[in-house]
Order: C-alpha cells, then structure tokens, then sequence
C-alpha cells in the first residue's frame, strides 16, 4: 500500500465518500469536481483515478505494487486518459474528444475501469461539449469521466446535468497554512502571506513561491506604483507585460482594486490581501471615489470573463486601457 497521502487534509472527508461509493459499486458514471483554482481539485482526481485502476485496494488507498499500479508509477496506463487543452489557455478541441470516443469504445486492456480526466472542463469549444455529451449519456460499465471545473458556470448545462456534481472543499486558514509551511519548508509568518496573496490556495501558493512568481508579482505591483507616481506610463508598462500570463496580472490587479475598496470601507481593517502592498493601497484608497473604483473593477471583471471565454484581443491594448484606468483612480 502507498504510505503517502494522495490527497491534501482538506479533501479527505471527500476523499472517503467517494471511496466507499466505489466500494459498493455505487459511483455514477461521470463526476464533475468543482471549486476554486489552486486548493487540490486536480490531484485528487489524478490520486482517485489510481485508486479505481489499482486492483488490491485496501483501506480506500492503492496498493502501489499491482500491475496496474505500475503503469500508472511509468505514466503509461493503457486505461487511464487525461484531456486537456494542447496549449494553456487554449480550447479542449472536438477531435480530441473524438479520440476519446474510441477510448471509451475499446475494452478496459487491464480489466477494470477505464477512466477519463479532463481539466479545465469549460475549455472545451461547443463542437467538444456536444462531442462529449453522448459519451456522459452511454459511457459503457465500469467508466468515469472525472470532469475537473474551475469555472463551471462556463459549461453547457446539459454537461453538469448528466455529472455527479462534487464541490470541491476550500481549506481552512488552520489547514492550510501548517500544510504549506511543510510542503515548503518556510516560516507560517511567510506562508500565511502566500495564502493571502492566493486568496488562500495552497496548492497555487506552493506553484507561486516555486516558480519565483512571487517577484514576478512583486515587479508587477512596483510597476503600478511606479504608473501613480509618474516614473512610467501605461504604454511602456503594457509593452513590458503583454506577453506574459494576462489572466494572471487581471487577478492580480482585480486583488488590489477589492482590497483598496475594503480600505475604502474601513481604513484600519487587516483583512486584505495585499497586506506587503498597505501603504500603496491606503494611499489610493483615500484619492480616488468609489464610482472611479467599481467602474474599473466592473471593466477588469468584464476583460477577465472574455479571456476566460477564449476570446483573442489585442493584449497590449487590453493591458494599456486597464493600466491607464489604474492611473486614473487618483488623477
């Protein structure tokens, strides 16, 4: 049996249901785990899909050392399928689902189950989702597809109608700072500021600190203060940022609008996000008006859902338009 845990703490509640559904020969056909980016949603179906192709389960764990336990370890199971866009950002496309199709036409290779995992979900274009839709309808015996959503609203209703729907648990502080703190060797004081810059997904504040992304950020958000202070202008700030992650820099920024309007709200709170940004976002909070505000918040949210949506617009246009709307808060 493997001796690690597959899923995080916050899961396991989850985790049993789920187990002890299989168990009994009672899990539906398709599943659709949905909740916040970055707190665990795609591990746990990756660690449920291991349990189900294992064949000596025991205690709702695999047991890691059966042939199909094996193939899995090597990364090449023969019944186990991952659908995901080819590009980040990009859309799951109807000939991968038609791929998937004749997966699922095929017989188990190892005898079991056979299992999809596809994530984002609401990345599929509507030629995929209608691709899809007889599969949940006639997915064959001993199938799951595990539908993995960040956004499930973006789905086609007659997608979620046929799942199992799952919510996905968001962690508490108590959980999931001392997780982050072991995972990262790091001080609770410096994992509790991931958190809260992550708006508390841990598994986004690991791949943040990880991959250094926090100076990326901190470099993002001196560049906004440098855009107040007139040491840059949004042309060139946009010029240096247009080709990186847009959806990341809009939630960053969406961050700092929401926290200057809690500030807005009451200057002494301590419950922003941004906290290593205060003085920056105090000083905005008390020059600009709330109309200025939610007007800008009400513009980014609106760029965020295109860009979610796949639409391709100029970038460094997009990013020029919302920097100069962030100079305009105090001018």
């Amino acid at each position: 049996m493997i001796d690690k845990p597959l899923v995080v703490p916050w899961a396991e509640t989850l985790w049993n249901k789920l187990a002890r559904q299989h168990a009994e020969s009672r899990l539906p056909h398709a599943i659709l785990l949905t909740g916040h980016t970055g707190i665990g949603k795609i591990e746990f179906a990756q660690a449920f899909a291991h349990l189900l192709l294992c064949h000596q389960p025991h205690n709702h764990q695999p047991c890691g050392h059966c042939r199909s336990c094996e193939l899995l370890s090597s990364g090449n199971h023969p019944d186990l399928v991952y659908l995901h866009p080819t590009e980040a950002g990009k859309a799951i496309k109807v000939d991968q689902v038609r791929e998937l199709l004749q997966f699922l036409h095929n017989t188990a290779q190892q005898g079991g189950y056979r299992v999809v995992v596809m994530e984002p979900a609401e990345n599929m274009n509507i030629n995929a989702a209608n691709a899809l839709l007889k599969s949940l309808e006639e997915p064959g015996n001993n199938t799951l597809l595990l539908l993995v959503s960040h956004q499930p609203g973006q789905l086609m209703p007659t997608i979620r109608s046929r799942c199992q729907q799952v919510g996905f648990p968001m962690p508490s502080a108590d959980q999931a700072a001392p997780w982050l703190t072991q995972q990262l060797g790091i001080e609770a004081e410096r994992a509790g500021q991931l958190l809260r810059i992550t708006r508390g997904a841990p598994l986004k504040a690991r791949l943040l600190y990880q991959t250094d992304r926090v100076s990326f950020r901190a470099g993002f958000v001196t560049g906004l203060a440098d855009l107040l202070k007139a040491r840059t202008t949004a042309v060139t700030l946009a010029e240096k940022l247009y080709k990186e992650d847009l959806l990341q820099l809009l939630e960053w920024m969406y961050s700092l609008l929401v926290d200057i309007a809690r500030l807005q709200a009451d200057s002494e709170t301590l419950k922003i996000s941004n906290a290593d940004m205060f003085k920056m976002l105090n000083a905005v909070a008390k020059k600009t008006t709330a109309v200025k505000l939610y007007s800008l918040i009400d513009q980014l949210q609106a760029e965020r859902i295109s860009l979610m949506e796949r639409h391709n617009p100029n970038r460094q246009l997009l990013l020029e338009t919302l920097l100069l709307g962030w100079v305009g808060l105090v001018r």
